[in-house]
């Protein structure tokens, strides 16, 4: 006993160094890789420092959620994957937001979008200035170039903390776009909406300016995509190029864009998807959704410095009323635009995509009851954080709740799947002498108690009528015969002193020991 004792302490002891080790192993090689690194284009990054904080989109979810002035989305994030976006709450009511992904999706990630899009009826925002997105945008017939678009004929100006004008770059373009409409004439003179046009709705035939940072371009593909609407909301000039080698537009290593090649902005909408919504009559009933897709050639678009007309001051972005664009002879957004209130500025990108955003959500949709659409609260934005590099402080929390989230995107189940694994890591080093009144009915996330406790105090007759059941079996009897059956009668069929003892010795009282035998014995008897 002492021997099996010590082996059990030291099985213990074994168990709990090794889930230390495991412990600081994983943690320390998570660390190491995420050292040096910091979380950019964040929905939930406030304290970084300023130049980091300008990159994050932190104004974005402010304005969208409950800050004071907001649009009060239901505001949400996922940081395991994609994947679960089709297990979300009324898809087509959520937007999934995927700002500049740092890291490149997998098939299974891109083919669940593009289910939640054309099945679902979600809603997804793409942005980003590089190939990470790509196997995204393959689900949906679209190509992003790997190199930034130059245009000399649409750049913005920009100065310095004490107002100096800096050089030209022709990569940090301005563009003119629609929310859900578009010009064949990219010169034509449109309306510039105004804060009350988006305000009220009005934006279907006005455009506003959308400022780029070093945008890349995406192309629609000739692809046979069954019920695809495809609107090219903004273009570069037909001037722009792919700045493959250098900013020089006569480099020959520089392949010109112009017409399809030099999407800028690109929506998709796939109409008369079937979704389960609230209808009038306050029922349940089946209501005909729009799944849509935007594609944004630059990330930066939603970025803090171009998100917020304040931020973009700050950092020296320059209005067409400057007198840089005049002395250079730099067009503006201005050339394009005209406004009936006179005024010709660029509020930043926000009231821009707060339209677009609006747009394509449910909010219009006249077979969905109003006291759904009018409360914004009844629709969600989410932002994926799983794209993006976090901290080697954030990274073990990080990259371990994002295994877990794997398993369910229910908040609830998310942290009793994580207390379970703590429960039964636990359980695992310790010496348990009896075990726990719970049984695993397979399913990690839930354990329920045992339907029928046995009262310890009912043991000595639960074992005599096991003796009596097996007399029966072994006599070949009914139960009713049994019943009939007088004591004399039954101690000549067990013939067992012992067992007649505990059949019929009201007086004396067992030990644990003794019915563990006694019940060996009745197992033993009648072969």
């Amino acid at each position: 006993m002492a021997e099996e004792e010590k082996t059990a302490i030291k099985l213990e002891s074994w168990l709990l160094i090794g889930f230390v080790v495991a412990m600081l192993l994983s943690t320390s090689l998570i660390v190491i890789t995420s050292f040096g690194k910091q979380t950019v284009f964040s929905a939930y990054i406030e304290d970084a420092d300023q130049n980091i904080q300008y990159q994050q989109v932190s104004k974005m979810r402010g304005d969208l959620g409950e800050d004071d002035d907001g649009l009060d989305y239901d505001i949400a994030n996922t940081m395991s994957t994609p994947m679960l976006v089709n297990d979300w709450r009324e898809p087509h009511r959520t937007m999934l937001v995927i700002a500049a992904p740092e890291k490149p999706f997998d098939n299974a990630e891109a083919n669940a979008i593009y289910e939640f899009v054309t099945e679902k009826g979600g809603k997804v925002i793409l942005a980003a200035n590089s190939t990470n997105a790509q196997t995204v945008a393959n689900m949906f017939g679209v190509k992003y170039f790997d190199s930034p678009i130059a245009d000399g004929s649409r750049y913005y100006e920009v100065s310095d903390s004490t107002g100096t004008v800096q050089p030209k770059d022709i990569s940090r373009l301005w563009t003119v776009a629609g929310v859900n409409r578009v010009w064949d004439d990219q010169n034509e003179r449109r309306s510039q909406c105004s804060e009350d046009d988006v305000r009220n709705d009005a934006v279907d035939d006005c455009a506003m300016p959308v400022l780029f940072h070093r945008p890349t371009s995406i192309q629609v593909l000739e692809e046979d995509i069954e019920n695809r609407d495809v609107k090219i909301l903004a273009h570069a000039s037909p001037s722009a190029f792919l700045a493959k080698n250098s900013m020089d537009p006569n480099d020959i290593g520089n392949p010109p864009q112009g017409g399809n090649n030099s999407g800028l902005i690109i929506r998709m909408d796939f109409p008369g998807i079937e979704a389960i919504d609230r209808v009038k009559g306050d029922r349940d009933g089946t209501v005909n959704v729009t799944g849509s897709i935007v594609f944004i050639s630059d990330h930066s678009v939603l970025a803090n410095h171009l998100w917020d007309a304040g931020d973009a001051e700050l950092t020296g972005k320059l209005q067409c009323t400057h007198s840089a664009y005049e002395s250079e002879g730099t067009a503006c957004w201005s050339d394009i635009l005209y406004s009936s209130s006179g005024s010709q500025d660029w509020d930043g990108n926000g009231m821009y995509i707060m339209a677009l955003m609006r747009d394509m959500m449910e909010t219009g949709n006249p077979d969905i009851s109003k006291t759904i659409t009018r409360h914004n609260e009844n629709f969600y934005i989410v932002f994926d954080e799983s794209r993006h590099v976090t901290s080697a402080a954030a990274s073990p929390f990080t990259e371990a709740m994002g295994a877990i989230v794997m398993l369910t995107s229910d908040t609830m189940l998310k942290w009793l799947i994580t207390l379970n694994l703590v429960a039964l890591l636990s359980i695992a080093i310790m010496v348990v002498p009896e075990k726990e009144n719970w049984r695993h009915v397979f399913d990690l996330t839930r354990f329920r108690e045992r339907p029928n406790k046995v009262d310890p105090s009912q043991f000595l007759a639960r074992i005599r009528e096991s003796l009596l059941n097996k007399v029966r079996q072994v006599s070949d009897l009914t139960r009713d015969e049994m019943a009939l059956k007088t004591p004399g009668e039954i101690q000549a069929l067990v013939e067992d002193p012992r067992l007649i003892e505990l059949l019929y010795s009201q007086q004396r009282s067992y030990s644990n020991e003794e019915l563990r035998q006694t019940m060996q014995q009745i197992r033993r008897w009648g072969k």
